[in-house]
């Protein structure tokens, strides 16, 4: 995968890409034919062609003062749409009206609506042929927005693709191997433990989860190293259940098949792991991924167990379903007593809960420091990977009081389960003063362009990315 981008070229030009705002184009228009006023007005999302005899124009609306986010959407919906119409040739995109910003979100959108499962690079953008032409903006700022297109499309559609694999193709074996090549490509330190190690160190949550799994468990941890040897460091926890049955308090079969989706944090962290050292980001991270399913069998923990976690807490099991939050209790325990860090962010696709209070719009987040939350919502209202703060209040810790244990897995009052997890995992991070639970089950999988049901829609990934880069 390769993003061709090329500045002043003398090179014969046949295809433009001509996007307009709809004030933008009330001055254009008169560059145009007159037929044209009942045929394009440049409203969001409308595409008109203009084909000659050795020319072809493409012109996209923008809309009315249209956000960066909403550019990029409208550039990806075309990118995607016209997958079999665009000429696979020097290509001019005429963008007059728009700063820089707005061009870069025209361009990372034209590259993300490239992405279909499984993804294979064939879109015309990809072709070695196809060249995109911006003479609106330096050659400095057109070589960093290369590096950051790619960066974005490289982390992104690896999140994407393994969020979308189907159950049977990211197993254990698969995603670990995947997580080498990696950690080889891009320098990460890797660190892997397995269920003897694990049971060794006393990641007893974590392993409660796999006892009733055929595959080996992979606690993992992937360190980038910044070349800044001032550089802050930031501490991601990654949900990566490959696919939860729900345990022995099994699911419904209803919908059953999309809970392959159960590791949209992890697959969050790596995508944003590939991207910002693509960019050579100025940011130390560590990642931990607690890497397992949730199966059925005789080995199967059950509910009214007592499980003791890394942190030495002792969790008295209602629910076997409730399971994400015992892998990253270990995995926020684990990164808070054995590294430094100055924030600790988790992810995961948690709770139904948090789907039925904000459905698809938006994820549900907390937060014990107010300077990480102005930070993860500015954020995500730049990239629309929007986040809605809910509170954290001590009164909710009531509700997972244990009679036999320290804690209880879930509350048995059957409202706020989102608040009860994130004050749950709070009982984990050690303390630590820049924390933030992110409860992404809503937005990591949902509608989409590429496909007719459900698929991943790389979630997190712009989020955590804008958010690093300005850490």
């Amino acid at each position: 995968m390769k993003i061709n981008l090329i500045n002043n070229s003398s090179k014969e030009i046949n295809q433009k890409f001509s996007f307009f705002t709809e004030e933008q184009w009330q001055t254009e228009k008169e560059n145009f034919s007159k037929n044209m006023k009942p045929l394009f007005s440049a409203k969001k999302n409308e595409t008109f062609v203009i084909a000659e005899e050795n020319s072809i124009q493409c012109l996209i609306g923008l809309g009315t003062n249209p956000e960066s986010f909403d550019i990029q959407a409208i550039a990806s919906k075309f990118s995607y749409d016209f997958r079999k119409k665009i000429q696979t040739e020097n290509t001019l995109l005429e963008v007059k009206g728009l700063n820089d910003i707005q061009i870069e979100y025209v361009v990372k959108g034209l590259y993300l609506g490239t992405y279909t499962y499984p993804f294979k690079a064939e879109h015309p953008l990809f072709n070695t042929e196809f060249n995109l032409i911006i003479n609106s903006i330096s050659e400095e700022k057109l070589s960093d927005l290369k590096l950051k297109a790619q960066a974005v499309c490289e982390g992104q559609f690896a999140c994407m693709e393994w969020l979308n694999k189907p159950q049977n193709f990211k197993r254990v074996p698969h995603i670990s191997g995947f997580l080498n090549e990696i950690a080889e490509k891009y320098n990460f330190k890797q660190t892997v433990f397995d269920r003897k190690k694990s049971e060794e160190i006393g990641l007893g949550a974590f392993l409660s989860v796999n006892q009733g799994s055929s595959q080996e468990a992979a606690f993992t941890i992937l360190e980038y190293q910044s070349e800044n040897e001032e550089a802050k460091t930031v501490g991601l926890v990654g949900k990566c259940v490959l696919f939860d049955t729900g345990g022995i308090s099994i699911k419904g079969s209803e919908n059953l098949h999309y809970m392959k989706s159960d590791m949209g944090g992890a697959t969050a962290v790596i995508g944003t792991l590939i991207a910002a050292a693509e960019m050579k980001l100025p940011v130390n991270i560590i990642a931990i991924l607690p890497i397992t399913d949730n199966a059925i069998s005789n080995t199967a923990y059950i509910p009214s167990d007592v499980i003791k976690a890394y942190n030495g807490k002792t969790i008295e099991v209602l629910n076997t379903d409730a399971e994400g939050r015992m892998t990253l209790a270990d995995g926020l325990s684990y990164l808070s007593k054995n590294y430094k860090t100055d924030a600790l962010i988790d992810l995961a696709t948690l709770t139904g809960s948090s789907v039925r209070m904000f459905g698809y719009t938006c994820g549900a987040y907390f937060s014990n420091n107010e300077n990480l939350k102005k930070s993860l919502e500015t954020s995500g209202d730049k990239t629309n990977q929007r986040l809605w703060n809910l509170p954290l209040w001590d009164i909710w810790k009531d509700d997972f009081k244990s009679d036999v244990a320290d804690f209880k897995n879930i509350s048995s009052k059957p409202f706020g389960d989102c608040i009860v997890a994130g004050k749950f995992l709070e009982q984990f991070i050690e303390g630590h003063p820049n924390w933030a639970h992110l409860d992404i089950a809503g937005v990591a999988f949902g509608n989409v362009q590429y496909m007719k049901e459900k698929g991943a829609t790389g979630y997190g990934v712009q989020l955590l990315l804008d958010f690093l880069e300005n850490f």
